[in-house]
């Protein structure tokens, strides 16, 4: 299982890492986002490329405004 932000999810193995994002809700065109498979930053040139395994760990980050 795959395992997205800390949580199963319903993302299947092959899948790429754009695909996850389209899961979330999240532009993958939108600006302040940052992905993490396994502990390895993933770059935004191979979001449509990089296929996740069947156990990855994925971790999506968003910038926030804010104080």
């Amino acid at each position: 299982m795959i395992v997205l932000n800390g949580q199963g999810s319903d993302v299947r193995p092959g899948e790429s890492v754009a695909a996850a994002l389209t899961r979330l809700g999240l532009d993958v065109e939108a600006r302040g986002v940052a992905v993490a498979v396994d502990g390895e930053v993933v770059p935004r040139a191979a979001w449509g490329t990089f296929t996740l395994g069947e156990d990855a760990h994925v971790e999506v980050l968003t910038a926030m405004q804010g104080g």
